[in-house]
């Protein structure tokens, strides 16, 4: 039993070998099958990323079911995971080149039909984003557009915005002048 808990079964250079080349692998696969978040998953997005992890488990750990395989397997995902994020967070070549650029789907109140539709995003997923970004609907917005995280960012048309307080206060100081100067007249 101690034997198969810490006797590697193939070298650690083969382990990390194969580790990395996953990781790459599922980082094109990921990078050029779409832009979704994960606060943007379905339930189908859920079972390929089960079943993904599965799939891919013996060509990340090979024959090796000792603790000190898995222990390197893991060490190495964490690694190269965290060293990719410094690097997109530090050249913006990096980041276009494994995140990609932002994609226009809702132009001057217009979705971007082929757009849309080549991301695979639902209508619903657009009514929803406009009415958390405080708009009734798609002809409010002024561009809109999916992320390369998967967030969709939508700016409202001018007319369409609410108010912000420094609106406000700016109405309420014409108001004043304008009372104030009502009041010198009579």
């Amino acid at each position: 039993m101690w034997h198969d808990l810490f006797v590697q079964q193939i070298p650690w250079v083969e382990k990390i070998l194969r580790t990395v080349l996953v990781y790459a692998l599922l980082a094109l696969v990921f990078r050029f099958t779409g832009k979704r978040g994960l606060a943007n998953l379905n339930t189908f997005d859920f079972i390929v990323i089960f079943l993904l992890s599965n799939v891919v488990q013996n060509a990340v750990i090979g024959n090796d079911n000792s603790l000190i395989g898995g222990v390197i397997g893991a060490v190495t995902l964490v690694l190269v995971n965290a060293g990719l994020n410094r690097l997109i967070a530090v050249n913006r070549h990096a980041a276009r080149l494994f995140e990609g650029h932002a994609t226009a789907v809702i132009k001057n109140g217009h979705v971007v039909r082929k757009a849309v539709r080549r991301l695979g995003m639902r209508p619903s997923e657009l009514d929803h984003a406009v009415r958390m970004q405080n708009g009734d609907d798609i002809a409010q917005v002024e561009k809109g557009s999916l992320e390369p995280g998967g967030q969709l960012v939508l700016t409202l048309k001018p007319e369409e915005q609410g108010a912000t307080k420094a609106d406000i206060e700016k109405l309420n100081a014409q108001l004043s002048r304008i009372e104030t100067l009502l009041a010198a007249h009579r």
